[in-house]
């Protein structure tokens, strides 16, 4: 019983528990989906049923996570079979589960403010904003920005990090960024900024029914 809500996985070649870095993501990318939907539809409508059932899911999932075994959480087992053809990228489980303990705090904030007093306030503004740059980090970059914060109350030093950033001490060719790259990226932010100082009010007109099927 002990090996099977154990936190992580021992795999050969790994001194501590592991966990999958790809179905890790591919789990953020489903909370990542479904709470931006729910913000989304606050912000559009008005409307905050489908963020209670998110925050609810999302407390949820990651209590299980934590509580219990990832092996069980359901997001991470669609995660897992979403994955499920792909090479594992093994990721130290400590740091996940200090990552994961934050989302805890941040959910069950939530989850007593936006669902049990059923009030809003610029805190859950603030806590939903959050967990969506936590969540999209994750799923669109691999960066975990909890496990960030875990070399400042843990001692021990962090291992297999995504990416293995904590081993990297230079980068490779392919990695490095020149400064015409820079540039390039300066210029098309400029571009997008004189995009829309000059073209807004031409973006702004609605577009009509090229065919006429309205009328």
């Amino acid at each position: 019983m002990g090996k099977t809500v154990k936190f992580g996985e021992d795999v050969e070649g790994y001194d501590i528990p592991v966990l999958n870095e790809r179905e890790i993501r591919a789990a953020a990318g489903i909370l990542f989906v479904l709470m931006f939907v729910a913000i989304m539809i606050v912000i559009l409508k008005g409307d905050f049923l489908l963020l209670k059932y998110a925050i609810t899911i999302f407390l949820a999932d990651i209590l299980v996570r934590v509580l219990i075994s990832p092996k069980f959480a359901p997001t991470l087992i669609l995660g897992r079979l979403i994955v499920r053809n792909q090479v594992p990228e093994y990721v130290g489980a400590r740091q996940k589960k200090f990552a994961w303990i934050i989302g805890i705090v941040l959910a069950a904030t939530m989850m007593i403010l936006q669902v049990i007093v059923n009030a809003y306030s610029p805190i859950t503004g603030l806590i939903c904003f959050i967990c969506l740059i936590f969540l999209f980090f994750e799923s669109a970059f691999g960066i975990c920005l909890g496990c960030k914060f875990y070399p400042l109350f843990f001692k021990d030093k962090v291992q297999y990090c995504p990416g293995e950033v904590c081993d990297i001490n230079d980068r490779q060719e392919i990695q490095k960024t020149s400064w015409s790259q820079i540039f390039i990226v300066l210029g098309f932010i400029a571009f997008i900024v004189l995009t829309v100082l000059f073209l807004n009010d031409f973006y702004s007109i609605p577009p009509y029914d090229l065919f006429g099927l309205e009328n």
